[in-house]
């Protein structure tokens, strides 16, 4: 990452699906062994060998980000095709279990499962993360205590695992429940200062909780090797548009509170304690039901929130050159998230495998194969 002010990078888990059967499968080195050669070091392994990961270079826009998704997400459909493969990207595998999926062979994932078990082992889930470029650790501090408030809007937009081994969950987002299992995660505290964030991170460093930041897995942090605060509130998206989308809503979100701090204004900061009882309610319900407005100590639909959101962010949308992608924003609201979509497929025949199809054909829109 570079040192650009809000500057854009995109990492998306995609799951490695045999198209005949419909399951996951840990086949994860027959598509690096290819993807290295094409792609370098934007195609990853992550925990489980039945995930692929593919990371954005540094985008100076929105529009060099969506190049960037198009070009990463056709390359790893091609070479899981050369393999008689297919990729999807949700949240969840909609039957798929954890049990029957291999752990990759790196020492930084055998450490995780030595220290957290079961836990570490049945994480089999898909997110969404979006660097946004801050070169002032201090700022991005005060940034993220301001950011965490629209956390669960952002996170009601994107929710897309509403099944998990086999079954409706009745949430929208099951992946982040699944998650909530690990330490270090979900929303951060407020901190003072960039002094005090990083006098917790020496204090768990010091009493061995962690090697270093990389393993606080907040939905925003400090990210603890580039100069940028990272989004990671979110589930995989289906389509290209809707990554684009969220990305370009994070990068107005970060670019409007810094703008507030430069003319010594502020946005009011809420305890944790408020800000999770809108997660909750976006993970179970997504967009079709309320949030709080902690403001006005009232419940309003969350579509609403969403659009005072939109409005919140206008004055920096056309400096930023993301008018056209946060209009898409108003597609999620009027047609579902993907979560709401992977039900109504689900819905036809109630058979899941229908749902893996419909995934795997939303993932490829927009693809150049």
């Amino acid at each position: 990452m570079t040192d650009k002010l809000f500057s854009l990078g995109i990492e998306e888990e995609f799951q490695i699906i045999d198209p005949k059967t419909r399951e996951l499968k840990s086949r994860i080195q027959e598509i690096l062994e290819e993807g290295k050669k094409v792609l370098k070091e934007q195609v990853k392994a992550e925990m489980h060998q039945s995930v692929v990961e593919a990371g954005s270079a540094v985008c100076s826009n929105i529009q060099e980000v969506r190049e960037e998704v198009i070009r990463l997400r056709t390359s790893i459909a091609k070479i899981a095709d050369l393999h008689g493969l297919r990729i999807a990207s949700a949240g969840t595998h909609p039957f798929s279990r954890w049990e029957d999926q291999a752990i990759t062979d790196q020492q930084r994932y055998h450490d995780v499962v030595h220290d957290m078990q079961q836990v570490a082992r049945a994480n089999l889930i898909f997110g969404l993360h979006v660097h946004v470029g801050i070169n002032d650790k201090e700022l991005a501090v005060h940034i993220m205590n301001a950011a965490r408030y629209f956390l669960p809007h952002i996170y009601a937009l994107s929710t897309n695992s509403p099944f998990w081994k086999g079954r409706n969950t009745g949430f929208k987002s099951y992946r982040a429940k699944i998650f909530d299992r690990f330490p270090r995660t979900g929303i951060p505290d407020y901190f003072g200062s960039h002094g005090e964030y990083q006098s917790y991170v020496n204090m768990l460093v010091k009493t061995r909780c962690v090697e270093d930041a990389t393993k606080i897995w907040w939905d925003i942090r400090p990210h603890p090797k580039y100069p940028t605060l990272e989004f990671r509130v979110c589930d995989v998206q289906l389509r290209i548009d809707e990554t684009i989308a969220l990305a370009a809503l994070m990068q107005a979100i970060v670019a409007k509170l810094y703008k507030l701090i430069k003319q010594n204004l502020g946005f009011r900061l809420y305890r944790r304690l408020y800000i999770n009882e809108n997660k909750w309610r976006a993970s179970r319900y997504g967009i079709e039901a309320k949030m709080i407005d902690f403001g006005k100590q009232a419940e309003v639909e969350t579509k609403v929130l969403i659009g005072e959101l939109l409005g919140f962010v206008d004055d920096v949308v056309d400096d930023l050159g993301v008018r056209d992608e946060l209009n898409y924003i108003h597609k999620i609201l009027e047609h579902g998230t993907g979560a709401d979509r992977q039900l109504r497929a689900w819905e036809k025949r109630k058979d899941l495998r229908d749902v893996v199809d419909y995934i795997i054909d939303e993932t490829y829109k927009g693809i150049k194969l």
